[in-house]
Protein backbone atom coordinates (compact mmCIF):
# COMPACT_ATOMS: atom_id res chain seq x y z
CA UNK A 1 0.00 0.00 0.00
CA UNK A 2 1.21 3.42 -0.90
CA UNK A 3 2.45 5.46 1.98
CA UNK A 4 3.06 2.21 4.20
CA UNK A 5 6.43 0.06 4.87
CA UNK A 6 6.56 -2.83 6.86
CA UNK A 7 8.66 -2.63 9.57
CA UNK A 8 12.41 -4.55 9.11
CA UNK A 9 13.13 -8.04 9.56
CA UNK A 10 14.60 -8.44 13.24
CA UNK A 11 17.76 -10.19 12.47
CA UNK A 12 17.63 -14.37 12.34
CA UNK A 13 19.25 -15.36 16.15
CA UNK A 14 23.10 -16.78 15.57
CA UNK A 15 22.56 -20.84 14.83
CA UNK A 16 24.12 -22.81 17.91
CA UNK A 17 27.23 -23.43 15.85
CA UNK A 18 27.82 -19.71 15.80
CA UNK A 19 27.48 -19.15 19.41
CA UNK A 20 31.15 -18.17 20.20
CA UNK A 21 30.19 -14.61 17.96
CA UNK A 22 27.30 -13.75 20.22
CA UNK A 23 29.73 -12.14 22.61
CA UNK A 24 31.44 -9.98 20.13
CA UNK A 25 27.77 -9.07 18.97
CA UNK A 26 26.47 -8.26 22.25
CA UNK A 27 29.52 -5.57 22.60
CA UNK A 28 28.98 -4.22 19.14
CA UNK A 29 25.27 -3.60 19.72
CA UNK A 30 26.69 -1.89 23.43
CA UNK A 31 29.22 0.13 21.57
CA UNK A 32 26.20 1.14 18.95
CA UNK A 33 24.26 2.48 21.89
CA UNK A 34 26.94 4.94 22.60
CA UNK A 35 25.88 7.10 19.82
CA UNK A 36 22.42 7.72 21.82
CA UNK A 37 24.79 9.08 24.64
CA UNK A 38 25.83 7.89 27.92
CA UNK A 39 22.41 7.52 29.65
CA UNK A 40 21.52 4.96 26.37
CA UNK A 41 24.59 2.90 26.65
CA UNK A 42 23.84 2.62 30.83
CA UNK A 43 20.49 1.54 29.56
CA UNK A 44 22.16 -0.88 27.24
CA UNK A 45 24.88 -2.76 30.12
CA UNK A 46 21.52 -2.82 32.36
CA UNK A 47 19.43 -4.78 30.50
CA UNK A 48 22.72 -7.27 29.54
CA UNK A 49 23.02 -7.25 32.68
CA UNK A 50 19.49 -8.28 34.04
CA UNK A 51 19.44 -10.99 30.80
CA UNK A 52 21.97 -12.80 32.23
CA UNK A 53 20.97 -12.63 35.82
CA UNK A 54 17.55 -13.84 34.63
CA UNK A 55 18.97 -17.13 32.69
CA UNK A 56 21.72 -16.94 35.36
CA UNK A 57 18.86 -17.92 37.96
CA UNK A 58 17.34 -20.13 36.21
CA UNK A 59 19.87 -22.42 35.03
CA UNK A 60 21.14 -22.41 39.27
CA UNK A 61 17.07 -23.67 39.76
CA UNK A 62 17.58 -26.23 36.52
CA UNK A 63 20.89 -27.76 38.49
CA UNK A 64 18.77 -27.87 41.94
CA UNK A 65 16.08 -29.82 40.75
CA UNK A 66 18.75 -32.55 38.98
CA UNK A 67 20.28 -32.40 42.20
CA UNK A 68 17.02 -33.03 44.33
CA UNK A 69 15.82 -35.76 41.85
CA UNK A 70 18.87 -37.49 42.08
CA UNK A 71 20.16 -37.37 38.35
CA UNK A 72 22.96 -34.74 39.31
CA UNK A 73 25.78 -37.41 38.83
CA UNK A 74 29.34 -37.41 38.11
CA UNK A 75 28.35 -38.54 34.49
CA UNK A 76 26.23 -36.14 34.42
CA UNK A 77 28.10 -32.90 35.12
CA UNK A 78 30.96 -34.70 33.57
CA UNK A 79 28.81 -34.18 30.21
CA UNK A 80 27.78 -30.83 31.02
CA UNK A 81 31.35 -29.78 31.77
CA UNK A 82 32.82 -31.25 28.26
CA UNK A 83 30.38 -28.88 26.38
CA UNK A 84 31.54 -25.86 25.39
CA UNK A 85 28.79 -23.58 25.54
CA UNK A 86 27.02 -25.24 28.58
CA UNK A 87 30.30 -25.45 30.23
CA UNK A 88 30.55 -21.21 29.46
CA UNK A 89 27.27 -20.14 30.72
CA UNK A 90 28.24 -22.30 34.38
CA UNK A 91 32.13 -20.87 34.31
CA UNK A 92 30.03 -16.79 33.60
CA UNK A 93 27.95 -17.74 36.89
CA UNK A 94 29.96 -19.86 39.24
CA UNK A 95 28.95 -22.87 38.89
CA UNK A 96 31.13 -25.07 37.07
CA UNK A 97 31.08 -28.67 38.38
CA UNK A 98 34.91 -28.77 38.68
CA UNK A 99 37.36 -26.60 40.76
CA UNK A 100 40.14 -24.10 38.62
CA UNK A 101 43.00 -26.61 39.25
CA UNK A 102 41.30 -29.53 38.02
CA UNK A 103 40.52 -27.64 35.05
CA UNK A 104 44.03 -26.26 34.48
CA UNK A 105 45.12 -29.87 34.80
CA UNK A 106 42.74 -30.72 32.67
CA UNK A 107 44.00 -28.51 29.97
CA UNK A 108 47.67 -29.60 30.42
CA UNK A 109 46.64 -32.67 29.47
CA UNK A 110 45.44 -31.51 26.16
CA UNK A 111 48.62 -30.10 25.43
CA UNK A 112 51.10 -32.99 26.86
CA UNK A 113 51.65 -34.37 23.28
CA UNK A 114 52.39 -31.63 21.76
CA UNK A 115 54.94 -31.22 24.56
CA UNK A 116 56.42 -33.94 24.14
CA UNK A 117 56.97 -33.81 20.84
CA UNK A 118 59.68 -31.39 21.93
CA UNK A 119 60.83 -33.99 24.59
CA UNK A 120 59.29 -32.07 27.13
CA UNK A 121 56.23 -31.48 29.92
CA UNK A 122 54.94 -29.30 31.91
CA UNK A 123 53.70 -29.58 35.81
CA UNK A 124 51.58 -27.83 37.32
CA UNK A 125 52.91 -26.55 40.58
CA UNK A 126 49.27 -24.86 42.10
CA UNK A 127 46.78 -22.25 41.71
CA UNK A 128 46.38 -19.21 44.37
CA UNK A 129 43.30 -17.64 45.85
CA UNK A 130 44.14 -14.41 43.42
CA UNK A 131 43.95 -16.53 40.44
CA UNK A 132 48.14 -16.99 39.95
CA UNK A 133 48.29 -20.64 37.94
CA UNK A 134 52.22 -21.68 38.68
CA UNK A 135 53.82 -24.05 36.06
CA UNK A 136 57.19 -25.62 35.71
CA UNK A 137 58.71 -26.84 32.53
CA UNK A 138 60.13 -30.28 32.57
CA UNK A 139 62.74 -32.37 29.63
CA UNK A 140 64.18 -30.55 26.77
CA UNK A 141 61.47 -27.86 26.24
CA UNK A 142 63.32 -26.30 29.80
CA UNK A 143 65.59 -23.51 28.00
CA UNK A 144 65.19 -24.90 24.17
CA UNK A 145 64.68 -22.09 21.66
CA UNK A 146 60.92 -22.95 21.36
CA UNK A 147 60.23 -23.01 24.98
CA UNK A 148 58.30 -19.04 24.44
CA UNK A 149 56.34 -20.38 21.09
CA UNK A 150 55.28 -23.77 23.00
CA UNK A 151 54.15 -21.65 25.92
CA UNK A 152 52.28 -18.80 23.80
CA UNK A 153 50.49 -21.03 21.53
CA UNK A 154 49.76 -24.49 23.30
CA UNK A 155 50.38 -24.12 27.14
CA UNK A 156 48.70 -21.13 27.25
CA UNK A 157 45.90 -20.79 25.54
CA UNK A 158 44.27 -24.13 26.44
CA UNK A 159 45.18 -22.80 30.10
CA UNK A 160 42.88 -19.63 29.61
CA UNK A 161 40.47 -21.35 27.38
CA UNK A 162 39.26 -23.79 30.45
CA UNK A 163 39.65 -21.33 32.97
CA UNK A 164 39.37 -17.54 32.26
CA UNK A 165 39.13 -16.58 35.81
CA UNK A 166 42.84 -16.77 35.92
CA UNK A 167 45.31 -13.49 36.51
CA UNK A 168 48.18 -14.80 35.32
CA UNK A 169 50.18 -17.49 34.43
CA UNK A 170 53.82 -18.06 36.19
CA UNK A 171 56.39 -20.32 35.03
CA UNK A 172 59.79 -22.01 36.12
CA UNK A 173 62.11 -24.03 35.29
CA UNK A 174 63.16 -27.38 36.59
CA UNK A 175 65.77 -26.46 38.58
CA UNK A 176 64.28 -23.80 40.20
CA UNK A 177 62.40 -23.68 43.64
CA UNK A 178 62.88 -25.69 46.47
CA UNK A 179 64.03 -28.65 44.43
CA UNK A 180 66.71 -27.45 42.29
CA UNK A 181 68.68 -23.77 42.62
CA UNK A 182 66.83 -21.06 44.01
CA UNK A 183 65.46 -18.86 41.53
CA UNK A 184 62.68 -16.59 41.02
CA UNK A 185 59.68 -17.88 39.28
CA UNK A 186 59.87 -16.40 35.56
CA UNK A 187 56.85 -13.99 34.74
CA UNK A 188 55.10 -15.88 31.56
CA UNK A 189 55.13 -12.12 29.88
CA UNK A 190 58.99 -12.27 29.95
CA UNK A 191 59.10 -15.52 28.09
CA UNK A 192 56.56 -14.15 26.07
CA UNK A 193 58.46 -11.15 24.66
CA UNK A 194 60.60 -12.73 22.63
CA UNK A 195 57.94 -14.14 20.89
CA UNK A 196 55.69 -10.91 20.52
CA UNK A 197 59.44 -9.66 19.30
CA UNK A 198 59.75 -12.00 16.44
CA UNK A 199 55.94 -11.71 15.53
CA UNK A 200 56.28 -8.36 15.06
CA UNK A 201 59.26 -8.09 13.18
CA UNK A 202 58.77 -7.54 8.93
CA UNK A 203 58.72 -10.86 7.29
CA UNK A 204 57.86 -12.50 10.58
CA UNK A 205 54.45 -14.27 10.86
CA UNK A 206 51.77 -15.06 14.03
CA UNK A 207 49.59 -17.85 14.62
CA UNK A 208 46.12 -18.93 14.64
CA UNK A 209 44.32 -21.88 15.88
CA UNK A 210 42.60 -23.47 13.03
CA UNK A 211 40.19 -26.63 13.91
CA UNK A 212 40.81 -29.76 12.45
CA UNK A 213 38.11 -32.09 12.48
CA UNK A 214 38.98 -35.38 10.65
CA UNK A 215 42.01 -35.74 13.22
CA UNK A 216 39.75 -36.87 15.38
CA UNK A 217 39.39 -40.58 13.73
CA UNK A 218 42.92 -41.09 12.54
CA UNK A 219 43.73 -44.14 13.65
CA UNK A 220 47.10 -45.12 16.00
CA UNK A 221 50.08 -45.51 12.51
CA UNK A 222 48.18 -43.24 10.93
CA UNK A 223 49.81 -40.20 8.81
CA UNK A 224 47.45 -37.98 7.00
CA UNK A 225 47.95 -34.55 4.76
CA UNK A 226 45.16 -31.64 5.41
CA UNK A 227 45.19 -28.15 4.98
CA UNK A 228 44.48 -25.68 8.08
CA UNK A 229 44.36 -22.24 7.43
CA UNK A 230 45.83 -22.56 4.42
CA UNK A 231 48.41 -24.21 5.27
CA UNK A 232 49.39 -27.66 4.53
CA UNK A 233 50.06 -30.13 7.24
CA UNK A 234 51.24 -33.70 7.81
CA UNK A 235 49.64 -34.81 11.03
CA UNK A 236 50.58 -39.04 12.01
CA UNK A 237 49.47 -40.32 15.40
CA UNK A 238 51.23 -42.96 17.77
CA UNK A 239 48.84 -44.06 20.00
CA UNK A 240 46.70 -41.90 21.68
CA UNK A 241 49.14 -38.61 20.73
CA UNK A 242 48.82 -36.94 17.77
CA UNK A 243 51.63 -34.71 15.67
CA UNK A 244 51.40 -31.99 13.31
CA UNK A 245 54.30 -30.39 11.43
CA UNK A 246 54.26 -28.61 8.44
CA UNK A 247 54.32 -30.78 5.46
CA UNK A 248 57.58 -30.50 3.75
CA UNK A 249 60.51 -32.46 3.69
CA UNK A 250 63.53 -30.72 5.37
CA UNK A 251 66.26 -32.36 3.33
CA UNK A 252 64.51 -32.84 -0.03
CA UNK A 253 62.65 -29.62 -0.02
CA UNK A 254 59.98 -31.40 -1.25
CA UNK A 255 56.07 -32.23 0.38
CA UNK A 256 55.77 -35.29 2.27
CA UNK A 257 53.31 -36.89 0.10
CA UNK A 258 52.98 -41.13 1.06
CA UNK A 259 54.84 -40.52 4.20
CA UNK A 260 54.47 -43.17 6.61
CA UNK A 261 55.42 -44.09 10.25
CA UNK A 262 58.30 -46.69 10.93
CA UNK A 263 59.21 -48.04 13.97
CA UNK A 264 63.15 -46.58 14.87
CA UNK A 265 65.54 -49.71 14.49
CA UNK A 266 66.10 -50.99 18.25
CA UNK A 267 63.65 -48.48 19.56
CA UNK A 268 60.49 -49.18 21.57
CA UNK A 269 57.11 -49.93 19.63
CA UNK A 270 55.91 -46.38 20.20
CA UNK A 271 59.19 -44.68 19.59
CA UNK A 272 57.76 -44.02 15.83
CA UNK A 273 59.74 -41.80 13.03
CA UNK A 274 58.52 -41.10 10.16
CA UNK A 275 59.95 -41.98 6.29
CA UNK A 276 59.86 -39.16 3.68
CA UNK A 277 59.07 -41.49 0.33
CA UNK A 278 61.19 -39.21 -1.51
CA UNK A 279 64.95 -38.96 0.03
CA UNK A 280 64.62 -41.90 2.64
CA UNK A 281 65.29 -39.69 5.06
CA UNK A 282 63.88 -40.26 8.78
CA UNK A 283 62.25 -38.01 11.47
CA UNK A 284 61.82 -38.44 15.12
CA UNK A 285 58.45 -37.59 15.77
CA UNK A 286 58.19 -37.35 19.54
CA UNK A 287 61.84 -35.31 19.19
CA UNK A 288 60.05 -32.09 17.29
CA UNK A 289 60.75 -34.10 14.10
CA UNK A 290 64.11 -34.39 14.48
CA UNK A 291 66.17 -35.64 11.57
CA UNK A 292 67.89 -39.17 12.26
CA UNK A 293 70.33 -38.72 9.43
CA UNK A 294 71.46 -35.24 9.58
CA UNK A 295 71.86 -33.04 12.81
CA UNK A 296 70.61 -29.78 12.57
CA UNK A 297 67.77 -30.43 10.44
CA UNK A 298 64.07 -31.53 11.38
CA UNK A 299 60.49 -31.16 10.73
CA UNK A 300 58.47 -28.02 11.24
CA UNK A 301 55.75 -28.96 14.47
CA UNK A 302 52.89 -27.28 14.84
CA UNK A 303 51.15 -26.78 18.35
CA UNK A 304 48.44 -28.92 18.46
CA UNK A 305 45.63 -29.13 20.90
CA UNK A 306 43.31 -32.36 21.52
CA UNK A 307 40.88 -32.39 24.26
CA UNK A 308 39.02 -35.92 22.71
CA UNK A 309 36.49 -34.25 20.79
CA UNK A 310 38.01 -31.24 18.69
CA UNK A 311 41.19 -31.09 17.26
CA UNK A 312 43.11 -27.65 16.74
CA UNK A 313 46.53 -26.87 15.10
CA UNK A 314 48.13 -22.96 15.19
CA UNK A 315 49.73 -22.54 11.74
CA UNK A 316 51.12 -19.37 10.69
CA UNK A 317 49.43 -16.34 9.47
CA UNK A 318 50.28 -14.39 6.53
CA UNK A 319 52.21 -11.28 6.88
CA UNK A 320 50.47 -8.29 5.24
CA UNK A 321 52.25 -6.98 2.15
Amino acid sequence: MTGHSEPAAPEPAPASSDWRATGDRIDALIAASASGGAVARERSEELVRLVTDFYGAGLEQLLDVLYERGRLDDDVLAALAADDLVASLLLVHGMHPYSVETRVEKALESVRPYLGSHGGDVELLGVTDDGVVGLRLLGSCDGCPSSSVTLKLAVQGAVEAAAPEITTIEVETAGEGPSGASGPVVPVDALFSRLHEASAAPGRPGASWQPVPELNALPSGGVVRVTAGGVKVLACRIGADLFAFRDWCAQCDLPLEGAALARRLGGASGDAVLRCPACRAHYDVRRAGACLEEEGLHLDPLPLLADGTSVSIAVPTPVAT
